[in-house]
């Protein structure tokens, strides 16, 4: 029952991994809104807009949980990436809190939300 949500999710990560704008635009709500690791927020125009400076050189998504509710559901998960931002590298490991809706026309993405990790936690090292 969480398959096909499992699939939008990763179908998400393809398309922010190869910035691809188009498909990005199809999978977030017109209201989405975006809570960065620091809190900024941005909406659906700046998350797209955003990969004019951002890019991801790897991404992985590790830790997958997905509960389903009636035209809801909350995938929670782990992601390490290498990206760049103005073109400096930098390496993230973050948890990830992604909000998707079903509307009329299909399931949407309508929030994301990021928090930093330690990885030295993650490992057990702490």
């Amino acid at each position: 029952m969480t398959a096909d949500i499992r699939e939008l999710q990763r179908a998400f990560d393809e398309a922010e991994l190869h910035a691809d704008t188009d498909r990005l635009n199809a999978l977030l709500a017109e209201d989405f809104m975006s809570i960065g690791e620091q809190g900024y927020l941005l909406d659906k125009r700046q998350w797209i807009d955003r990969h004019a400076d951002f890019a991801y050189l790897s991404l992985t998504t590790t830790e997958v949980d997905v509960r389903r509710y009636d035209r809801a559901a909350i995938v929670r998960c782990v992601q390490n990436a290498r990206a760049t931002w103005r073109h400096d590298v930098m390496t993230l490991t973050v948890r990830v809190s992604q909000t998707w809706v079903e509307l009329t026309d299909g399931w949407r993405l309508a929030g994301i939300q990021f928090s930093s990790l330690d990885r030295a936690a993650l490992l057990g090292l702490t």
